[in-house]
């Protein structure tokens, strides 16, 4: 069962997949840290690369079965129009109220 985005535990993470799932680019970079870092799969990537290739330019959108670890951990659907849909963890690390780091792969 999903759990709607406005249900998310943690205020920081609903704000990122909120502005994930809107495509919107602004309110995606606002909830972020300006150094903000992640991996793929175990690969530390640019995040703003990956944001431009795997959500902005392919329409991404994650829908989260679960959360964990107060809300820093999630389970989620993910899909975009390059890879089709995949089961996907993510675990986010926040500072201040924004996303400081985010590890995202295969669930």
């Amino acid at each position: 069962m999903t759990i709607p985005v406005n249900q998310l535990s943690d205020p920081a993470v609903r704000a990122f997949v909120t502005a994930l799932n809107a495509n919107d680019q602004a309110a995606l970079t606002e909830a972020m840290t300006p150094d903000v870092t992640m991996s793929d799969d175990g690969s530390d990537r640019d995040v703003h690369q990956w944001l431009d290739r795997e959500v902005f330019g392919s329409r991404g959108h994650m829908d989260v079965d679960s959360e964990s670890d107060g809300g820093l951990g999630l389970v989620a659907d993910y899909r975009n129009d390059t890879w089709g849909a995949m089961r996907t963890k993510w675990l986010f690390t926040v500072d201040g109220g924004k996303i400081s780091r985010f590890e995202t792969g295969q669930a």
